[in-house]
């Protein structure tokens, strides 16, 4: 990898976490991944783009682990060597992945990486070339997770009664729930800022046009709205590149949908 600072892409071989890896290449951008196999993660980057080679071999780097298995020291090192971190970790929907463990999969990573990131600007103290540096995290969340600042508009009390059922009867849910409302809660360290991005009715198709709103445009419920993971992945890496779209959202709750 070259001496460019990178982005750390964990759920790097889930189905939106690929397309982070794969459009972050194609820009010429470091990536660090964390996955349990980097084998299956170079098969998955040619299923979307058969002529994906070797070409990128100098900006991509694997970590074959589970993120809840890395060692302190080691997460520290990776989240050291990037200015960006991607979550986009989710759990299998089988019942095994539903209600199996990890249940706080997405939680857990999330605080480990936030802790881990903290630390590593409290061990620079006030190294002058650090003083003025920023982590940029962005976590893929949910339309069914609602900001905990309450600027979401109120839902009707059929939502509020299916999301409460959800709540407490289908843990990948509520990890969303928990991980976003953890994240929220960072914003008094200057050298870590976030985003959480929310995408509407998933759905597999390429990259087109997508718009973000500060908050859901529709009803959980009989709505047309939808956001290819090509999308979903696109408005992140958009938000790792281009300074003014990150400044427009950090510390915000974007939803994404498509436009055709």
């Amino acid at each position: 990898m070259n001496t460019k600072k990178a982005t750390l892409v964990v759920g790097a071989t889930g189905a939106t976490g690929k397309y982070v890896v794969l459009q972050l290449l194609q820009q010429k951008q470091n990536v660090h991944a964390i996955a349990r196999s980097k084998q299956r993660l170079l098969n998955l980057l040619e299923e979307i783009e058969p002529k994906f080679s070797s070409d990128f071999a100098d900006y991509l780097e694997v970590t074959e682990v589970s993120i809840l298995d890395m060692n302190e020291d080691n997460l520290k090192k990776a989240t050291s060597e990037c200015n960006s971190v991607v979550s986009c970790l989710g759990h299998n929907m089988t019942f095994k992945g539903m209600y199996g463990k990890p249940r706080r999969l997405a939680t857990d990573a999330t605080k480990r990486l936030c802790d881990a990131i903290e630390a590593n600007y409290a061990d620079s103290g006030e190294n002058e070339k650090k003083k003025d540096d920023k982590t940029k995290f962005i976590l893929m969340g949910t339309v069914g997770v609602s900001n905990p600042s309450g600027d979401d508009d109120k839902r009707t009390f059929g939502e509020r009664i299916v999301l409460f059922l959800l709540r407490h009867l289908l843990p990948p849910h509520r990890d969303n729930e928990t991980a976003a409302a953890y994240i929220f809660t960072k914003t008094d360290n200057p050298h870590l800022e976030w985003a959480v991005v929310r995408p509407t009715a998933l759905i597999d198709g390429p990259s087109s046009k997508y718009k973000l709103f500060d908050k859901p445009q529709q009803s959980l419920f009989g709505g047309d709205g939808k956001a290819t993971r090509a999308n979903v992945a696109k408005s992140m890496v958009n938000m790792i590149t281009t300074e003014k779209l990150w400044e427009e959202w950090k510390f915000k709750w974007p939803v994404i949908h498509d436009l055709n």
